[in-house]
């Protein structure tokens, strides 16, 4: 992987929301989302990919005392299978071990296999489904879970 993960910052949302609509359309979130995530400093904790001045990737933890949640992933369709989205993963997951959250959750669309692959490698099980929970297609949800392994 070439591309190198720092902070998300405000400048970077144009960007960021130019790959959410790529990626994602038409259960995008909103520049203004993004603002209200970033203002959150205490709980959420968001990261960008980019290789020289392009940013190739993104990722959000939302995280609690009791449990950190994967808010989003995403990674630009021309630099996927390079290891961009585990190394944002594995950077989520090393902030929510920092901040010592015994359970990291996510939603991950049912029909995309490939990150239910990565995140089962990550040690992530299912634990359940939301029906028709990608707003506004309608897509259902896989929910997964990892326990923070002791010791």
């Amino acid at each position: 992987m070439t591309a190198r993960l720092r902070p998300m910052r405000l400048a970077d949302l144009r960007a960021v929301l130019v790959l959410e609509e790529e990626l994602f359309a038409p259960d995008t979130w909103t520049a203004a989302m993004y603002r209200d995530e970033l203002a959150r400093t205490d709980t959420r904790h968001y990261l960008v990919a980019e290789d020289d001045d392009r940013l190739v990737g993104y990722a959000g933890l939302i995280a609690y005392d009791d449990e950190a949640h994967v808010a989003t992933i995403g990674v630009a369709t021309d630099r996927q299978g390079e290891g961009i989205g585990a190394a944002l993963l594995d950077a989520l997951l090393a902030e929510a071990d920092r901040r010592r959250s015994p359970v990291v959750l996510l939603e991950v669309r049912a029909d995309n296999e490939v990150a239910q692959g990565l995140y089962r490698r990550r040690g992530f099980t299912e634990i359940g489904r939301r029906r028709g929970y990608y707003q506004p297609s309608g897509a259902d949800a896989v929910v997964m879970r990892r326990e923070k392994v002791h010791g």
